[in-house]
């Protein structure tokens, strides 16, 4: 990629953009107000404190405080460079990068670069090789068709020793970062050989849809070989934060309103082939609370549909759990017949009636009471009251009021018994499950200490209401900025400071100058400041004696924290018995008093 790009590009590339727009690809944003909320993507949160400000195009999570313009979000969410940034906002707006610059934004992660050259290499062995022709036999078996490989970039690791080492050995890669990569096992030479040899492969994505890692499904009908193998963690691979097919699914989430938990990626690609496209997996791992909250900021709207067999039920059980553990979610459960799972199921009754099993998905109250009923001999009359007593336990953790009434009439009905017992029995258990909640938020209130003040609380802290204000105006409002230059007034704050000096650098060599374009030309350790001021309910109008008043509040903290530095000097210099420092220090002391008398009669 050659040549810088222009600064007009810049700006045409962040005035076609609506910031919204774009993090929403990453955020399940709700409008509040003039503002949109959603959960920080930089930090797991259950209250969302991150912001968008669609009017200025700023993001400010109040959690970790991150903010900043739309090249900002994408440069922390994908690890980006400026110039990266600025090229993958183009892509998304359909704008064309100058051709001085080149096409398309390098990948600067080099294990990342490495992973997306060796998915290529598998590609091509499997589709243009001869030595693909048998994992391409195979692929046809499971019905993966030139559609499905090319979407999922599916490829094959060959049979034979060290072609990928070969391969990219001669490109010109050091074993040091081969080694790094994880796609290959030293031995106790220290030489490397191939992870994966008689592998279909299946490239694993992060959310960005960026390359990290591989999972390889055994060809071979050797059972000394694990059937499946996933890369092992690295620097840029971590099972419990990764979801197969992520990247793709989360832009189909809007079309189709939610995405389907699976336990596979072969499920995963039974559902793409079924009109599916929102379908994930975990990668050979249970669900982890690291995936829950990476889903829920995409949106409420899950659907599980694991194997149909007693472990896939087992592991549906489980993740119902974790996420109402984490609440906020929209759950759906489907439960495939004949214990099939998704891909077994489409290919034995078809695309149409796979579809009217999603389409059917269970409420989580209406899953547990049907597991619960094979739990029981329901003609049994002993069992059957342990059913109901449990049935009752279950329907009293509802919160939603509605919600019990229907359940409680479905059980009256499918267990003909009088739908007033059962209310009766109902008001009893929400009666003791208050009783049990109330116990337990005074016990925890008597032991409960306080918490301590977090980093980012701590941060958040340090920007000055005061300084704010005055910088805000000097950005915003020539007449002021006129004002406190006639005042001669300079900020106290170094950083305040410098971005008041930068600002006027930045109005004199620029003739549409704004505070968003101003962010991507001063330093990232100054950004804050400005975003901070911009996202904070600032009133429009001023006057030359709410400046001056600002003044006078900021000169006044100023001979404060002075006189504090002094008192702790003279406390010193009593301690050595310098009669001589006293005497100074007590004659400045003095000074700022009369200062701090004449300023407070302002």
């Amino acid at each position: 990629m050659a040549g810088r790009i222009p600064e007009d590009f810049i700006n045409e590339v962040r005035s076609n953009v609506n910031i919204v727009d774009v993090i929403s690809q990453y955020v399940s944003l709700e409008k509040k107000g003039k503002d949109y909320l959603g959960l920080c993507p930089f930090h797991q949160e259950k209250t969302p404190s991150f912001t968008v400000n669609e009017e200025k195009q700023f993001f400010k999570c109040f959690g970790c405080g991150k903010g900043g313009n739309v090249f900002k979000f994408l440069m922390d969410k994908e690890n980006l460079t400026f110039p990266e940034s600025v090229a993958s906002v183009a892509e998304f707006a359909h704008i064309p990068m100058p051709a001085t610059y080149g096409k398309g934004a390098p990948i600067s992660n080099p294990l990342i670069k490495l992973h997306e050259e060796v998915a290529e290499f598998y590609h091509r062995v499997l589709l243009t090789t001869e030595v693909g022709v048998r994992g391409l036999s195979y692929a046809n078996s499971r019905q993966l068709d030139k559609e499905i490989i090319e979407h999922f970039k599916i490829g094959y690791a060959p049979k034979q020793d060290n072609i990928l080492y070969t391969y990219l050995h001669d490109k010109g890669y050091e074993d040091a970062t081969l080694a790094e990569s994880g796609l290959f096992v030293e031995n106790k030479d220290g030489r490397l050989f191939d992870r994966f040899r008689d592998r279909l492969m299946f490239p694993l994505d992060d959310e960005n849809g960026h390359i990290i890692g591989f999972s390889g499904r055994r060809i071979s009908e050797d059972a000394t070989q694990a059937k499946y193998m996933n890369s092992p963690e690295t620097k840029i691979f971590t099972k419990s934060k990764v979801l197969f097919h992520f990247a793709e699914a989360k832009k189909a989430a809007r079309a189709e309103q939610h995405l389907i938990l699976y336990e596979g990626y072969m499920d995963v690609i039974a559902a793409y082939k079924a009109g599916i496209k929102s379908g994930i997996a975990s990668m050979g791992t249970s669900l982890t609370d690291q995936q829950i909250y990476l889903l829920r900021r995409i949106t409420s709207n899950i659907i599980i549909n694991y194997d149909g067999d007693d472990p896939g039920i087992h592991a549906e059980e489980r993740a119902v759990d974790m996420f109402q553990r984490v609440g906020g979610f929209n759950l759906g459960v489907v439960v495939l017949p004949e214990k099939l799972d998704p891909d077994e199921y489409v290919k034995k009754y078809g695309v149409a009636k796979y579809q009217e099993e999603v389409a059917a998905a269970l409420s989580p109250t209406d899953f547990f009471l049907r597991r619960l009923q094979q739990k029981y001999n329901l003609h049994n009359d002993r069992e059957k009251l342990q059913y109901l007593d449990e049935a009752i336990k279950k329907i009293a953790t509802l919160t939603n009021p509605m919600e019990q009434d229907i359940f409680i009439k479905k059980v009256s009905e499918e267990q003909g018994v009088s739908l007033d017992s059962l209310k009766a029995s109902l008001m009893r258990e929400i009666r003791r499950l208050k009783q049990v909640r109330r116990h337990t938020e005074q016990a925890y209130d008597l032991s409960e200490e306080p918490s301590p003040v977090t980093t980012e609380t701590e941060l958040s802290k340090q920007n000055d209401p005061a300084l704010d204000r005055l910088l805000y105006l000097f950005i915003n409002f020539e007449e002021a900025r006129d004002f406190l230059l006639q005042q001669k007034f300079l900020f106290p704050n170094q950083k305040y400071a410098q971005l008041a000096e930068l600002w006027l650098k930045y109005i004199s060599t620029h003739e549409n100058p704004t505070t968003n374009s101003f962010l991507d030309f001063i330093p990232e350790e100054l950004q804050g400041i400005i975003v901070n001021t911009e996202m904070t309910e600032m009133p429009a109008e001023f006057s030359e004696r709410e400046i001056l008043q600002t003044i006078h509040t900021i000169n006044l903290r100023k001979i404060d924290s002075q006189l504090k530095e002094l008192q702790s000097k003279i406390q010193d210099a009593q301690r050595k018995q310098d009669a001589s420092e006293i005497l100074q220090i007590t004659q400045k002391i003095l000074e700022l008093k009369r200062a701090q008398g004449q300023k407070e009669a302002f």
